[in-house]
């Protein structure tokens, strides 16, 4: 027996509005280009036939509901361009980890740095992690000073959104790219 693969269609957010007889309000308010007129839905429709266009509702929630005259393949392709255009200007930060321990020696925390630097140029937040294990555990404030030294290392091109904190034996700090 063959398996069928589904192919799922991605989630599309954009909700189209509207149009003509989908229309349900008993009267709107028609909007041209210099006027606005409250009228019934049926001379909003009639006025629409008789310009050989669509009635597209603009804004559902207003009372009485926006409605305007025009295509409304063009009126969709406006909209999800702008949609689209909003989408690509909101880019979404990543909470990016540098990590390591009580023994590690200047070199290796030269290049952390460095790689620190690098995720806040391209303005990701940071959570830098020291791990304490063991004996380490009753040498916190060794830790604690060395985690601080890090971060003042990084103090031209970081801020702290977080401070020093302690969860388990783990000291983190959370910081986020200058302004």
């Amino acid at each position: 027996m063959r398996q069928r693969s589904y192919h799922r269609r991605p989630i599309d957010t954009f909700q189209k509005p509207r149009v003509n007889e989908q229309i349900r309000a008993p009267e709107v308010l028609l909007v041209g280009e210099t006027t606005a007129e409250k009228m019934t839905i049926a001379a909003a429709l009639e006025r629409a036939k008789a310009e050989e266009a669509d009635l597209i509702e603009v804004s559902p929630k207003a009372v009485p509901p926006v409605v305007k005259i025009g295509d409304f393949g063009s009126y969709l392709y406006r909209l999800k361009k702008k949609d689209k255009q909003q989408k690509s200007h909101s880019k979404h930060t990543e909470v990016k980890v540098i990590r390591f321990g009580f023994r590690t020696d200047v070199g290796d925390l030269d290049r952390q740095a460095n790689r620190t630097r690098e995720f806040l140029a391209e303005r990701h937040m940071v959570k830098v992690t020291i791990v304490l294990r063991g004996r380490e555990l009753s040498n916190k404030e060794y830790g604690i000073n060395k985690l601080k030294k890090f971060v003042e290392s990084l103090a031209d091109a970081s801020e702290v959104d977080q401070p020093v904190k302690r969860q388990g034996n783990h000291f983190i700090v959370i910081l986020r790219p200058k302004k």
